[in-house]
């Protein structure tokens, strides 16, 4: 399913969710102007490698440059697929969930889950040496903490079925099963001995869901009150 907008109105608008959407656009030009020898280096250089803090915890040394990466990650992206991918979601759901918490809870929020997010992958992959990159875990904390704010929103969304069909289908239907989805191919991923090999890195998304979820009710504003949907 691909998700087209959702039918919450916002009270306020989005700055964060807008700001986050035009960095990440911006350092994808920058990567894409670095040529493939610079992306590479740029790419291990700010994307966080799990092995790099399995060494460190080994040694009981903090570094903050690895630290650091669990952030710098969050910027970086793959290519054009993966950055429109994690950006429309952003776009859709990122506004309501910044709406309900207000712009500096939401930029912490935000940067908070991803890094946290990034861990998920060291978990499962501690001596894995390839970079992890996307903002697809701070994306996967704002769907977890959607779920729980709009459980009933209509999403507009694309069903591929021989052709594309939109539908309009609750909230909870599309979160809940993205997050099987993402769950699934992550136990595959992990049963398969795939978890550090590269490609979409699924314990990332599923952490970030579950503590999107669970962070939800401490960075809530307690003045918010539920926006009624609109008809779409």
């Amino acid at each position: 399913m691909i998700p087209l907008r959702d039918n919450i109105p916002t009270l306020r608008f989005a700055y964060v969710t807008y700001v986050l959407i035009g960095l990440n656009f911006l350092v994808f030009f920058y990567e894409l102007s670095l040529g493939q020898r610079g992306y590479v280096e740029f790419i291990y250089s700010y994307g966080y490698i799990p092995r790099d803090f399995t060494d460190m915890i080994r040694s009981g040394q903090l570094s903050a440059l690895v630290l650091l990466s669990l952030v710098t990650s969050i910027f970086l992206h793959g290519g054009w697929v993966h950055l429109l991918g994690n950006m429309l979601y952003l776009h859709i759901f990122g506004n309501n969930v910044e709406d309900s918490m207000g712009h500096l809870r939401f930029v912490v929020f935000y940067l908070g889950i991803g890094a946290a997010a990034n861990l998920g992958q060291v978990l499962v992959a501690p001596g894995s040496e390839v970079p992890g990159i996307g903002a697809s875990g701070a994306i996967a904390g704002v769907l977890g903490a959607y779920l729980l704010l709009y459980p009933r929103a209509g999403v507009l969304v694309l069903v591929p079925f021989f052709l594309f069909i939109p539908m309009v289908i609750p909230a909870v239907v599309v979160l809940v099963f993205w997050f099987v989805i993402q769950l699934f191919q992550g136990t595959f991923t992990l049963a398969a001995g795939l978890a550090g090999s590269g490609g979409v890195a699924f314990w990332v998304h599923t952490t970030g869901f579950v503590l999107g979820m669970v962070l939800i009710p401490l960075f809530r504003n307690r003045r918010f009150t539920e926006v009624k949907p609109t008809w779409m």
